[in-house]
């Protein structure tokens, strides 16, 4: 079995910032990580190794210090790391970020699943996985909290929901966005240190994948940041009696509607 798992390497949160002037996450300078969800999606993919055989290959876009978190992921036992990185791919939103690992998983070619973590800490969208899945044209899971079977072509897993899960099934090649309840990471050993410090991390930029260049990158992006700001915070109070139940309801209703206005 062939697994592709897909990992980003963010900002830790503690030192985390914007640029005002792009809309997008300061990455230069900065603490630097695995983005913890994809840790779960690694372990997954290494115990499907375990069980079933086969290699699993993980796959990261971003500036060329994210081969570190490639490493790191070598290191707890993925088989090889490629780095999508170039200046063409920065700035991405989640759609044109999709596109290309997409693309990427199509130059890689005959795997049967795709592995990613449920989000990114830095974006909280969820949507990469999902969109990975779209632009393939293949089925997804997302929010899997636990594999039941890998069967004759097939997957059964249970997706986490509010209140409780769903039992789902589904053929492969498959997308599949885990949540931290499925497993508990590993850590890497000093074999899999040594192993890869002596791994070469394959680099591939547009030209490699046959990207589109109008798709990828900020170009590519639908979706801008038209302005950050931090908001105001203000510690007005006012403080009601118990016979002024009805004029502090009616002071609610109205403060609502006045940020309903500004919204």
């Amino acid at each position: 079995m062939r697994i592709i798992v897909c990992v980003k390497q963010v900002p830790d949160p503690e030192y985390a910032s914007m640029d005002k002037e792009t809309g997008t996450v300061v990455r230069e300078g900065v603490e630097l990580m695995v983005n913890p969800f994809d840790l779960y999606a690694v372990e997954e993919a290494l115990k499907i190794k375990e069980e079933l055989g086969g290699d699993v290959i993980a796959i990261s876009m971003g500036p060329t210090q994210a081969e570190e978190a490639l490493k790191e992921v070598v290191a707890m036992g993925a088989d090889e790391g490629i780095l999508l990185t170039s200046l063409d791919f920065a700035g991405a939103d989640t759609w044109a970020t999709s596109y290309t690992l997409a693309t990427a998983c199509k130059k890689i070619g005959n795997f049967d699943l795709i592995l990613c973590g449920k989000q990114a800490i830095d974006g909280d969208t969820a949507q990469v996985g999902p969109g990975i899945a779209a632009q393939l044209g293949i089925p997804q899971i997302t929010f899997v909290r636990k594999i039941e079977e890998i069967k004759d072509t097939k997957i059964r897993a249970e997706r986490l929901v509010e209140g409780g899960y769903e039992l789902i099934s589904s053929p492969l090649p498959l997308v599949m966005t885990v949540v931290k309840e499925i497993n508990e990471p590993r850590l890497p050993t000093l074999k899999g240190k040594l192993r890869a410090k002596k791994v070469e991390i394959q680099k591939w930029g547009p030209e490699d994948i046959n990207a589109d260049t109008e798709r990828i990158g900020l170009a590519g992006s639908p979706t801008r940041v038209d302005e950050i700001f931090t908001p105001k915070l203000t510690k007005e109070c006012k403080i009601f009696g118990a016979s002024e139940i009805e004029e502090a309801v009616l002071e609610i209703i109205k403060k609502q509607e006045e940020m309903d206005l500004t919204i």
